[in-house]
């Protein structure tokens, strides 16, 4: 049995974002491969607190005070070197500055893998002051793990450490999206009997909402947004303001209710415009359901993804008029828009299920305690 300790500043059920599913889905996939996985995280709302989630456990510190979306707790480096103490591997979730200081003060000399979710894009000024760092820890990791290789190409961190990164995709489990309750179903396809256009996201800044809203103007087709998020208001105001009536905010839904809307919608729409989108897990989430995809070219994962016209098309970034030209192309033509959700089907099965990206990692683990 391998004991892998995961380390990550966030985790359910206080965050539900793609790098928390990707960690649920290691360490759930990893019993087939006889891991045993901890997860280590703050938590605003909890004092240490031992759990246990499905297979695996979750530790939390209570956060102190967060500072630049960075949590910090003077207990948790006292909780992480006790638990690294009983683990094989451990395993960090950059970005997450404070995670690079708990490991040189917590005297971290187990084996170790990186996988790099993201740049830090918005902090630039914090970012100079956080580089040494950064660069010691990366430098002292055995192995950094990126999702695409767009992104090690794209990245100028992953280029000047590439002789330690492997490209290993993020993988869903199309066990965690059977819907089968036949009630949600027919309850949305009664309030869109004819399609729609649907994204599901966190509203952030990042996630080209305004773009999606300014090139939803005139058009008749439903748009359905599923998530929340700290610009939600401004996202309606704007909706509003531009007499845009066909875009329809659902707010943050159950699992079955997103699984039914996957299962239902025309086309898959991300228009993600700044790099801060390193992958994009909405978009495998729709090729899961056979579903067209369009998306910006960032030069992150969402074009490792999506492939312009085999799997569905690629707009340039902050474009509303290329946007439109997209959404309408996809909605006028069915048989283009179902071949283009076949091709997205067979490029996840391919390259993005849960059981091909535990097993890769489960190789990496294995490689680090055979040396």
């Amino acid at each position: 049995m391998t004991r892998v300790l995961h380390c990550y500043k966030t985790y359910y059920p206080d965050t539900f974002g793609g790098i928390e599913q990707v960690i649920y889905q290691l360490a759930e996939g990893g019993i087939k491969e006889d891991i045993r996985s901890v997860i280590f995280t703050h938590s605003p709302s909890f004092e240490n607190k031992k759990e246990a989630l499905d297979n695996h456990v979750i530790y939390r510190v209570k956060t102190l005070y967060e500072f630049a979306s960075t949590p910090f707790s003077y207990s948790a480096i006292r909780q992480f070197k006790k638990l690294a103490q009983d683990s094989d591997i451990i395993h960090y979730h950059f970005p997450y500055p404070f995670m690079d200081f708990m490991h040189f003060a917590a005297g971290i000399k187990k084996p170790s893998v990186v996988s790099y979710h993201s740049d830090i894009v918005k902090q630039k000024t914090l970012l100079r002051l956080y580089t040494p760092l950064m660069n010691r820890f990366l430098s002292s990791v055995n192995h950094i793990v990126a999702a695409s290789p767009n992104y090690v190409e794209s990245s100028p961190v992953l280029q000047r450490f590439k002789d330690k990164v492997e490209v290993i995709p993020y993988g869903l489990d199309k066990e965690f999206y059977q819907n089968n309750d036949p009630a949600v179903l027919q309850k949305w396809h009664a309030i869109f009997p004819n399609g729609f256009f649907l994204f599901i996201g966190t509203f952030r800044y990042y996630k080209g909402l305004h773009i999606l809203i300014d090139a939803a103007r005139n058009s008749r087709y439903p748009i359905v947004v599923v998530g929340a998020g700290p610009i939600e208001a401004e996202l309606k105001s704007q909706a509003q303001r531009l007499g845009v009536n066909n875009i329809h905010f659902l707010g943050a839904l159950e699992d079955s209710e997103k699984s039914a809307l996957l299962q239902l919608c025309t086309c898959l729409v991300f228009p993600s415009h700044l790099r801060s989108e390193a992958f994009g897990i909405s978009l495998l989430e729709g090729a899961l359901y056979s579903k067209p995809l369009i998306s910006s070219e960032i030069g992150t994962g969402t074009t490792f993804i999506n492939i312009d016209s085999v799997t569905g098309l690629v707009v340039p970034p902050s474009d509303p008029a290329a946007l439109r030209k997209a959404m309408d192309e996809i909605w006028n033509n069915p048989q283009l828009a179902s071949s283009y959700g076949a091709a997205a089907l067979a490029r996840f099965e391919s390259h993005f299920t849960a059981n091909k990206m535990v097993k890769s990692y489960n190789r990496i683990y294995k490689s680090l305690l055979n040396r």
